[in-house]
């Protein structure tokens, strides 16, 4: 699985038991050669279109201003151990909700997801989606459990989701990047991981994998 300090970090499993991701995708993401789009060719498509945009997109105007002052903080962080702090306090207004019961269930959703109770993890998310349909990390959180799922396609719809209320989302991005190198998609895949780095430079398992995927020697530090 992926397993960089991402959005799918929550997925911790119990063994480290391993996933296959040798399913057949259903076209390739941005072919031209089809006489037809699929639905699912254009949902790829446009997610790795919100990805793109990034330099040129907001954040939902209910996300928290909090988080604005935290990400100019990761950005100009030159510390790896200051990064993690700065990290997992991103990670907190993400995962906090001004209703207890929301914040909760998404809580349990995590912990549901770990403990591999997919089915109880999708009926708790879909039940406050429903409620707080704006909650990025919620979006993100079914965005991991399709993931586990190898239910790639929904995975991706619900990462275009989070990305639309929260475009900064490095673990989203990730997760996305991840999907499209499973399906050898790695141009994609780099376009996603470059942006996820763009926003959290410090996400060294990430930059590894990127210049991996490139071809090209990571550079020493």
């Amino acid at each position: 699985m992926y397993d960089l300090d991402t959005g799918f970090r929550q997925y911790d499993g119990d063994g480290g038991a391993a996933f296959d991701r040798h399913r057949d995708f259903p076209g390739a993401i941005l072919s031209q050669s089809q006489t037809g789009v699929s639905t699912t060719t254009l949902l790829y498509a446009e997610t790795l279109e919100l990805v793109s945009r990034l330099p040129q997109r907001q954040p939902a105007a209910a996300l928290p201003s909090r988080l604005d002052e935290l990400f100019d903080k990761l950005l100009a962080c030159p510390h790896r151990a200051d990064a993690t702090r700065i990290e997992d306090a991103i990670w907190d207004v993400w995962m906090y909700d001004d209703h207890e019961g929301a914040e909760l269930a998404l809580e349990r959703a995590s912990a549901d997801i770990a403990a591999r109770r997919f089915d109880i993890a999708e009926t708790r998310l879909a039940i406050l989606l429903r409620r707080r349909p704006n909650w990025a990390e919620a979006w993100n959180k079914r965005a991991t459990l399709y993931y586990v799922l190898e239910r790639d396609d929904e995975s991706v719809a619900a990462i275009h989701r989070t990305l639309e209320i929260e475009p900064r989302h490095f673990g989203a991005m990730c997760g996305l990047g991840e999907i499209l190198h499973a399906h050898g998609e790695d141009e994609s895949a780099c376009l996603a991981f470059s942006r996820a780095l763009r926003v959290h430079p410090h996400l060294a398992e990430v930059r590894e994998t990127l210049h991996t995927l490139r071809g090209t020697d990571s550079p020493r530090h």
